[in-house]
């Protein structure tokens, strides 16, 4: 339009000309308001089709007699129910995928998934995952799941002895295997996992612990909510009660929901508008997590009851307080395998406190790390959230992949408390050839005060929490004096199944059936939407707005939630608190810990000293292999650091000087060597000629190894590199012959110093 000075338009031909663009102006938001009407009818539709969808599978998923989600192809085992002691878990082998090969004498690696009101998969739910890197690794798999239906009278330590004899197996079935094999624990599978190595440290390779809580009671204040939910009901009273009114079986639905209250907004609208506002893309990755997240398990009454005392609120576990039916105590420092943790900063589950606490209440310092023969290693993600430690691709292509690809170096790593630090692969260094995929790992020594840095519990609320510890039992006690035997007079198995299916977990699943006559009318209407899809394009005004009505109602979830979580924080530490409270329930006569670290047995510190003297006695056995490894142990110590580099070399190392040598028989000359130098290491490096006296051509050869080894991992400090330098001169000067050596050893008190002997050749090179 072009206005002039008699008015906007010059003319009646410039009124006609411009007529379509000033019609299509005032017309534009009424075909916005059209557009985005039409897209939203069509995105409900589509909507209500997904969901009928997830009832579909949902129903399918129920109607096997062995559902899961793994995405591999399986072949049963062991089959637990036929076990002495009858339990609902069976081992099975994953079959590679094709192109995929495996070795059969690599360690296998057993996945066990959790029982925590899902059914099983969830470590195989896509080919990125545990099993999948643990295959493309080339090692053999294995999992352990379980059936929906608990076997009668199935105890949790009936699960644990079978476990136990499915590791047997799998150890049967690989007799070549190089070493035992490596456990996966997701969850509260990880906890399940530590009672079998506690009990059975003979029958497992290292532990990986992913998302797994061990120390129930720790976390952050205004951080960790979860923690807080036995004490606010009163303790376990109530899971007795859940478990009398499903006729003795506890509906896992109720461990869903209690996950899903965590993030209110997730559960009640983002899960749901995230399908819904991208349902033309969305549906196939909803429906895939959906069928594992609705297929609900049940456990016995019983073994619920185990696990809400003894672990979630009784906390038992961490300090050795866990006792089985015979009176045996589960003590975790029983394991003589690496354990590997892994958990996340973003996991509101199982936060790092709680996967990590164990180490402070069973140590006192990394030294009785180390005295107790003890490997960890732990890794801390920075914002994952808890589902996605087990189904994320990215974290299955990093972390996972990194665990898999380097975990005989795991196992053979010194005793000691490590975290892995894992970086992107730099390929223009020179070194890169010798790193499996796109990451490098390294293993840096940790103390107990970066544990402590990640937060925990002061003495006053370990002392509220074993308050609430013992209102439980008082509560527990009321319930089965005076309302069990009422309750489980009219509890029966048609009513249990009657409150199951009526679950608030369940309902959304049951409603959209496809026998719901409903369906008749909105068929027609759903076929119309999907033959004339018309999508709102994202800068219609009206799509924004309602991506504002969205985030304004995820910003009222989460500030509901952030003012629930705050108010009973705040009423759980003033009532467990409360001094009186505490007085009455004795534990105010005494200002000591009330989690006090389990003792160590006076036949374990015998064993110990025996073991030291032995040790001693034998300083100078063994030969060039031996004393380089000790060197290069001696050299390393000082940085404190491994990685995956190294690794590969000490793996040549191996293959090359000990003729194949099995890594469990390398493994035990590495713990030795590094044992050694613990012990003595004045006498242990003095000893160094005597062991390379034993062969002076495999001595040169191993000098040779050394340097290269040292060159390629390139030492960081200055005291690495004296000690490098210390070291090549011991292996560079002239051997004496064994039985002079031995025979000067033997009469002169203490012999020379490493140093000495080193001060003398100087001089006499000089002279």
């Amino acid at each position: 339009m072009k206005p002039t000075k008699s008015g906007p338009f010059s003319s009646p031909s410039a009124l006609i000309e411009d007529l379509p663009a000033i019609v299509s102006a005032a017309a534009a938001p009424s075909l916005d308001a059209w557009n985005y009407w039409v897209d939203a009818w069509q995105r409900n539709l589509l909507f209500l089709d997904v969901m009928r969808q997830r009832s579909e599978r949902y129903a399918e998923h129920a109607a096997k007699s062995a559902p899961h989600v793994l995405k591999f192809e399986c072949d049963l085992v062991v089959d637990g129910r036929k076990l002495q002691r009858p339990v609902n878990y069976a081992l099975v082998r994953v079959r590679p995928p094709h192109g995929v090969d495996t070795d059969e004498k690599r360690r296998p690696f057993v996945v066990v998934d959790p029982r925590a009101g899902h059914g099983p998969g969830i470590g195989g739910f896509k080919a990125d995952s545990e099993i999948g890197v643990a295959l493309n690794a080339g090692h053999p798999c294995y999992f352990i799941g379980f059936l929906p239906e608990p076997m009668p009278g199935q105890t949790i330590e009936d699960v644990a002895h079978a476990e136990a004899q499915f590791l047997e197996r799998v150890i049967a079935l690989h007799p070549d295997a190089d070493g035992r094999p490596a456990v996966i624990g997701n969850c509260q599978a990880g906890w399940a996992v530590m009672i079998v190595a506690a009990m059975r440290p003979d029958l497992v390779g290292p532990v990986i612990l992913a998302g797994a809580p061990l120390s129930y009671w720790n976390g952050v204040r205004g951080e960790n909510p979860m923690r807080y939910t036995g004490g606010l009901v009163g303790g376990t009273w109530i899971t007795a009660l859940t478990g009398d009114l499903g006729a003795g079986k506890f509906d896992g639905a109720w461990l869903v929901s209690n996950f899903e209250n965590l993030n209110p907004s997730n559960t009640y609208w983002t899960k749901n508008y995230n399908l819904y506002s991208k349902v033309d893309t969305e549906a196939p990755r909803f429906l895939e997590f959906e069928q594992w997240w609705g297929g609900h398990v049940l456990l016995n009454a019983e073994e619920m009851q185990f696990i809400a005392d003894q672990l979630f609120v009784g906390n038992k576990l961490a300090t050795g307080e866990l006792k089985l039916q015979d009176g045996t105590r589960v003590d975790l420092r029983n394991i003589r395998t690496p354990i590997v943790v892994f958990c996340s900063k973003g996991d509101n589950i199982t936060p790092p406190q709680q996967a990590l606490g164990w180490i402070l209440d069973l140590y006192g310092s990394v030294d009785d790390i180390r005295a107790n023969g003890q490997t960890i290693v732990y890794s801390v993600h920075e914002n994952i959230g808890h589902l996605g430690i087990f189904v994320s691709g990215s974290v299955a292509k990093k972390e996972h992949d990194e665990f898999a690809s380097n975990i005989d170096l795991i196992d053979i790593l010194p005793p000691g408390l490590y975290e892995a630090v894992i970086t992107t692969k730099d390929t223009s260094d020179p070194t890169a050839d010798l790193i499996e995929g796109g990451y490098l790992v390294r293993f840096e020594s940790r103390t107990l005060d970066d544990i402590r840095a990640l937060g925990g519990n002061t003495l006053e609320d370990e002392r509220k929490f074993a308050a609430a510890a013992r209102v439980s039992e008082i509560n527990l006690g009321l319930y089965k004096t005076l309302w069990q035997p009422w309750v489980k007079m009219f509890a029966n198995a048609g009513n249990a199944e009657m409150m199951r299916r009526m679950h608030q977990a369940r309902l959304p699943y049951e409603m959209f059936k496809a026998d719901n006559p409903i369906w008749r009318i909105l068929n027609p209407l759903i076929e119309n939407a999907k033959a004339d899809r018309q999508s709102v394009a994202p800068s219609n005004p009206f799509w924004q707005a309602q991506k504002m009505y969205s985030d304004l109602i995820i910003s009222t979830l989460d500030g509901y939630r952030d003012l629930r979580d705050k108010c009973q924080e705040e009423w759980f530490h003033a009532f467990y608190g409360s001094p009186l409270v505490q007085a009455m329930l004795g534990l105010s006569g005494s200002d000591t810990s009330v989690r006090s670290m389990p003792a160590t047995d006076r036949n374990y510190q015998m064993l110990v000293e025996r073991r030291i003297d032995e040790l001693k006695s034998n300083i100078a056995a063994g030969g060039p292999v031996e004393a380089a490894v000790r060197a290069l142990l001696y050299i390393r110590l000082s940085e404190g650091a491994a990685d995956e580099r190294s690794f590969v070399l000490l793996r040549r190392m191996r293959q090359e000087a000990g003729k194949g040598l099995p890594i469990r028989t390398f493994k035990k000359i590495l713990r030795e060597q590094f044992f050694m130098l613990m012990i003595d290491e004045r006498g242990a490096l003095d000893a160094i000629p005597q062991m390379l006296a034993r062969d002076p051509d495999a001595a040169a050869d191993m000098k040779k190894k050394l340097d290269r080894m040292i060159e390629t991992i390139r030492l960081q400090n200055p005291e690495a590199k004296q000690r490098y330098a210390d070291m090549r001169a011991a292996f560079a000067e002239p051997l004496p012959a064994l039985d002079q050596l031995e025979k000067s050893a033997t009469h002169s008190p203490g012999g020379h110093s490493l140093s000495e002997r080193k001060s003398h050749s100087a001089r006499h090179r000089n002279s």
